[in-house]
C-alpha cells in the first residue's frame, strides 16, 4: 500500500464516523415516538431515513466491495426508496428504533472492516479511490439533510441547538457582470463527484448580470406587500395554478405578525431576519418575485459559471474561492448553524468576480430543468441520476446551512419538483447583459 492509499483510506474512516455522529445526533434528538412518527405526508419517518442509510451501506460496501454475506436481506425491499412512497412508509413494518440501532451499528463494523482490506488504488472503478465509500457518506450526509428538514416539519418543544450564523463583515449589494465566453461546466477528475456532475465539456454562455447575494426576506417581504401573491403577471401559467391550488401566501413556515413577519424554525417562532436569504420557497415562488423584480433566475450553466470561473486564469474551480475544501469561515455548511446567514458574513467564500454564499446558506433554483450533460453515462446505477431527467425536475445548486461539506461542490447538481418547499431552498436573481 503506498502511502497515499493509507491517507485515502484514513480520510475515508474519518468521513464515515464524522457522518454517522451527525445522524445519531439527529435521531436521538427526538424520543422513540417521534422516530416512528410521519411528521409530513411529504417525509418518511426519520426511523426509515435511519435504517435506510444502513441499507444502503450494506449493499454497496458489504455485499458489493466487501462480497459479504447478507446482513439483513429480508428487509432490502422496505428500505428501497423506489418501492415504497415517503407517505407510505409509516404503515411498513419497519425495523423499530432499537432494532434500526443496532442494524446500521453491525454494518457499520463490516463495512469499516472491509474499508480496512478494500484495494483502493486499483481495480474496479467503483472502488477506484475510494468512490464507493465517498458514494455512501454522501448518501447519509443526503438523507441527515432530509432528516433535518423533517426535523423543521416537526410539532412540539425544540429539540436541536446550534449557536447563530456570524455577522456580516462587509456589506455585500447589488449585481455583478460575468462576462461571456466559454467556461468548463461540470467534471472529470473530482473523484468522488457523481454520475450527474460529469463529464466536464466546455459551455458558451452570454454575458449576464447576477446578484451577488441570495434574496434577503425583506426583499421577499416587499414582493408581498406589493400584492406579488395576487396578481397573476408575475406568475407562470403553472405557478399560478399552483399558487391557487396550493394556497400560497408567503414562504413556508411564515406567519403575519401585524405589519410584519415571523417565522417557525425547528420549534422557535422569530421575527424573520430582514437580511438573512429567505427560505422554503419553491420554484414557481422564486421565478415570480424574479420577474416582479425585473429580473429572471440563473440557468443552471450561469450559476456555475459565477461559482466557479476564474477570469484572470480561465480555468473552472472546485469551490468559488479556490480549490480547498470547505472551512468553517468560508461558507455556512453541515448545520453549524440553524439557519441561513446574512449577506456578507462569509466574505472569504466569495467568488472572483465578487459573487457571495454561492455554496451553502440555501439551495438556489435555477431555470434549468434536470438533463444529463453530453456524455452523460449513468454509475453506478441509473436509479440515481437518470431516472429524474426530464421537464419535470428542476435543478437547484450550491447547497443550504443543512449540506454537509462532503456532499457539496461546485459541480454538485440537486433538483426536485418545482412545487417543492420543505427542502432548505432560496434564489438570487439574474437578468441579461
Amino acid at each position: 500500500m503506498t502511502i497515499e492509499t493509507e491517507r485515502l483510506r484514513d480520510r475515508v474512516a474519518a468521513e464515515l464516523l464524522r457522518t454517522r455522529d451527525r445522524t445519531t445526533l439527529l435521531t436521538e434528538a427526538v424520543d422513540d415516538g417521534d422516530l416512528v412518527a410521519q411528521h409530513s405526508p411529504l417525509m418518511s419517518p426519520l426511523v426509515w431515513d435511519l435504517a435506510h442509510v444502513g441499507n444502503q451501506e450494506e449493499l454497496w460496501l458489504v455485499r458489493d466491495v466487501g462480497g459479504r454475506e447478507p446482513v439483513r436481506q429480508d428487509i432490502d425491499e422496505l428500505y428501497d426508496a423506489f418501492q415504497h412512497a415517503r407517505r407510505d412508509r409509516v404503515a411498513l413494518p419497519l425495523l423499530n428504533p432499537a432494532e434500526a440501532r443496532r442494524y446500521v451499528a453491525q454494518v457499520r463494523d463490516k463495512a469499516l472492516d472491509v474499508l480496512g482490506r478494500a484495494r483502493l488504488d486499483q481495480g474496479r472503478r467503483l472502488v477506484a479511490d475510494g468512490f464507493a465509500f465517498g458514494m455512501i457518506v454522501q448518501h447519509e450526509q443526503q438523507h441527515d439533510e432530509t432528516m433535518l428538514a423533517t426535523h423543521q416539519l416537526r410539532s412540539g418543544p425544540p429539540v436541536l441547538s446550534a449557536s447563530p450564523p456570524p455577522a456580516p463583515s462587509t456589506p455585500v449589494t447589488g449585481e455583478v457582470l460575468v462576462p461571456g465566453g466559454p467556461f468548463t461546466m461540470g467534471t472529470s477528475t473530482e473523484a468522488w463527484a457523481l454520475d450527474n456532475e460529469r463529464p466536464a465539456h466546455q459551455v458558451v454562455v452570454p454575458a449576464f448580470h447576477i446578484d451577488r447575494a441570495a434574496v434577503t426576506n425583506a426583499q421577499y417581504a416587499a414582493f408581498i406587500d406589493a400584492g406579488g401573491y395576487d396578481d397573476p403577471r408575475w406568475w407562470s401559467t403553472a405557478g399560478w395554478d399552483h399558487r391557487q391550488a396550493a394556497g400560497l401566501v408567503a414562504p413556508a413556515h411564515w406567519q403575519r405578525d401585524g405589519s410584519s413577519f415571523v417565522a417557525t424554525t425547528f420549534g422557535r417562532t422569530e421575527p424573520i431576519a430582514a437580511d438573512e436569504p429567505v427560505v422554503h420557497v419553491c420554484y414557481y415562488e422564486a421565478a415570480a418575485y424574479a420577474k416582479w423584480a425585473g429580473k429572471r433566475l440563473p440557468t443552471e450553466a450561469e450559476w456555475e459559471k459565477a461559482a466557479r470561473f476564474d477570469p484572470a486564469t480561465g480555468r473552472s474551480r472546485r469551490f468559488p474561492w479556490g480549490d480547498a475544501s470547505p472551512s468553517p469561515s468560508q461558507a455556512n455548511l453541515g448545520q453549524q448553524h440553524l439557519r441561513p446567514a446574512a449577506a456578507g458574513a462569509f466574505p472569504d467564500g466569495a467568488s472572483p468576480l465578487g459573487v457571495h454564499q454561492l455554496i451553502g446558506d440555501v439551495w438556489e433554483w435555477t431555470s434549468s430543468d434536470f438533463h444529463g450533460y453530453p456524455g452523460f453515462a449513468p454509475f453506478p446505477y441509473r436509479e440515481y441520476s437518470e431516472v429524474f431527467f426530464g421537464p419535470g425536475y428542476k435543478v437547484l445548486r450550491g447547497g443550504s446551512f443543512g449540506t454537509d461539506g462532503s456532499a457539496v461542490r461546485g459541480t454538485f447538481r440537486n433538483w426536485d419538483y418545482p412545487i417543492r418547499r420543505q427542502i432548505f431552498s432560496g434564489f438570487r436573481c439574474a437578468r441579461d447583459a
